[in-house]
């Protein structure tokens, strides 16, 4: 999986398309992450003392990876994530314009 934590993306497929964030949690086991803000579900949270209420709350879910793209700041659009390897060094690099991540 290419994407990592702290990358940021621009969702391109489901009901949050378009959608640009950071990437909060990759779950490489199960190809997923979690992006700051995007695909927020509501989970009910019983009340843990008498005489509190309970609530609802929004939490960022899960996107599988092959729904988001890396976002590059040069050329403003997604693209596709690939390396270079100079010096020895292994470096991640933008398909369209091969600037450095």
């Amino acid at each position: 999986m290419k994407i990592k934590k702290q990358d940021n993306v621009i969702i391109i497929s489901g009901k949050d398309k378009g959608f640009k964030g950071k990437v909060i949690e990759a779950h490489p086991k199960d190809q997923q992450v979690v992006i700051d803000g995007a695909n927020l579900i509501k989970k009910h949270i019983k009340s843990q003392k008498k005489g509190e209420k309970g609530q609802r709350i929004e939490l960022p879910a899960p996107i599988h990876v092959s729904n988001v793209a890396f976002f590059c700041q040069k050329c403003k659009k997604g693209s596709r994530i690939g390396f270079d390897i100079k010096d020895g060094s292994k470096k991640r690099i933008c398909k369209k314009c091969s600037n450095e991540i």
